[in-house]
């Protein structure tokens, strides 16, 4: 199934901590291109959010933001007492006036010894894995989209292929018509003009006309074309730039046979194949 490189996908967490949001976009681009933006404690996770993207994406433009609030009653950092080490503290500056018959105790410094006072912080692993794991669930939101989108690209590519057989069929019904038209005006030319050729040669120079507007061979790679994109639309990968190569050679085809005809009715096919090559490629441009 083939994917479209625009999209966009939205995912939102609400926890006891706070709550955290992921917004995924992206446009065409021709290689993978990732911006990401992270609030600051959250930077160290940059690397590991690229590579998961790179891991499942192409093609494409990627812009990657997270928002994050903490929940205000979580920011209150509860106090901790450590009772034990306090009394330890205690216990050594007792010691210290019994024995130097100096000194007092401030409860207020015990409280400033290092590790009798703690606050219970955020666990902000918990918070990053929590975080990673939602950014799991909107990449898979994201490439959903893609494929949504990438399908509707597959209807409109096969309508306009449709579209480049009919006009194949069109001009190959013409061409005997034509070559036959083609002959009869030799000949009348060749008597307006009082020139007697024998058989041979009229023969080779109708040969020859034939060869410069016959298109059959065109017609035939055009049809080629037509199937090999059918058949890369097929694939479960990603197909853009082959599809990419496959518009040069259309082009290829249907400016030879514009160039090539001398009938009105194979020039307005010739350009409609054009216009139908052109709408193609402008849908392959979005293609992962």
């Amino acid at each position: 199934m083939i994917s479209s490189m625009t999209a966009y996908a939205r995912k939102e967490l609400n926890q006891s901590w706070g709550s955290a949001s992921w917004e995924l976009r992206s446009v065409n681009q021709r290689y993978l291109e990732t911006y990401i933006r992270l609030p600051e404690q959250f930077r160290s996770l940059e690397p590991i959010i690229r590579e998961r993207l790179r891991a499942r994406l192409t093609r494409g433009k990627v812009e990657c933001n997270l928002r994050f609030e903490l929940d205000p009653a979580a920011q209150h950092q509860e106090l901790s007492l450590n009772i034990e080490l306090a009394k330890q503290i205690l216990a050594a500056g007792d010691w210290i006036k019994r024995e130097y018959q100096t000194g007092q105790i401030n409860p207020l410094d015990v409280l400033r010894w290092p590790g009798v006072m703690s606050s219970k912080e955020q666990n902000l692993d918990t918070i990053s894995q929590e975080i990673l794991a939602l950014l799991e669930t909107a990449i898979d939101e994201f490439i959903a989209v893609r494929e949504r989108e990438g399908k509707a690209l597959c209807e409109l590519i096969t309508q306009r292929l449709q579209a480049i057989t009919v006009e194949v069929d069109k001009i190959r019904t013409w061409m005997p018509q034509i070559l036959e038209w083609q002959k009869e005006r030799l000949k009348s030319k060749l008597e307006e003009a009082n020139i007697d050729l024998d058989n041979s040669r009229l023969e080779q120079e109708i040969v020859m006309v034939a060869q410069k507007i016959d298109v059959a061979e065109e017609l035939d790679r055009l049809m080629t074309h037509v199937n090999e994109t059918y058949s890369i639309l097929k694939k479960n990968e990603a197909v853009g730039r082959r599809l990419d190569f496959m518009m040069q050679e259309f082009n290829r085809e249907s400016n030879t046979i514009a160039s090539k005809s001398i009938n009105a009715d194979v020039t307005a096919s010739a350009i409609e194949l054009k216009v139908l090559i052109e709408q193609i490629r402008e849908q392959v441009q979005n293609i992962e």
